[in-house]
């Protein structure tokens, strides 16, 4: 593939990306819980990993995250849920992409998504416990622990205030990152169903 060729690719992936976050097609999954949302920016994304390579990929995920801060930001929420989201989505493709990047079958990457649904619900809740949600108290004033009890205190360090709450974690991050990573897997599976004989859209391990 040419220079020219894969720039243009990476910059029209990181554009569908983009177009995907519009809040139109955001959708909420747990009753009660609007502030997480489902978006699908992560598919061109992974179009873009397994045509160009994981490199490239992680390219077009930094490109959409800055997008996604010049023309969707919201404030706190924005500055602070984007890095999770580029921690949450990089750690998905790359786990998927290193079970599959050898030969691709429905095994490895049904195996690759179990890891990668994993992988990234751990990281989530620990970033929800350590960044996050201290992050949302101080810069929002928004305290998940006055809407779901049981929070068990860490640490402070001024105003900088570290709390597990497991009520929140269990009911509400695991369920949603999990169900969310479960979606991606679906969808990205008929992607490549649809595309993998296509002369458009070439998936060079597949």
């Amino acid at each position: 593939m040419s220079k020219t060729r894969r720039m243009v690719l990476i910059a029209m992936l990181a554009a569908l990306s983009t177009v995907l976050l519009l809040p139109i097609l955001q959708f909420p999954l747990l009753p009660g819980i609007d502030f997480m949302k489902v978006e699908l920016s992560i598919i061109p994304v992974l179009i873009g990993v397994f045509t160009l390579g994981l490199s490239d990929g992680f390219v077009i995920l930094l490109i959409r995250s800055i997008l996604w801060y010049l023309l969707f930001n919201q404030g706190p929420s924005t500055w602070i849920g984007v890095p999770m989201n580029f921690i949450a989505l990089g750690l998905f493709m790359t786990m998927v992409w290193l079970f599959t990047k050898r030969k691709f079958s429905v095994r490895n990457y049904l195996v690759g998504v179990v890891f990668a649904t994993v992988t990234a619900v751990l990281a989530m809740m620990l970033l929800n416990v350590f960044y996050a949600l201290p992050l949302y108290r101080l810069a929002a004033g928004f305290d998940v622990d006055k809407l779901f009890s049981g929070a068990v205190h860490l640490f402070s360090m001024g105003s900088f205030d570290v709390t597990i709450n497991p009520t929140y974690l269990i009911t509400v991050v695991l369920p949603f990152n999990a169900i969310q990573n479960v979606i991606f897997a679906l969808v990205f599976g008929l992607v490549i169903l649809v595309f993998r004989k296509n002369r458009v859209v070439r998936f060079y391990n597949i």
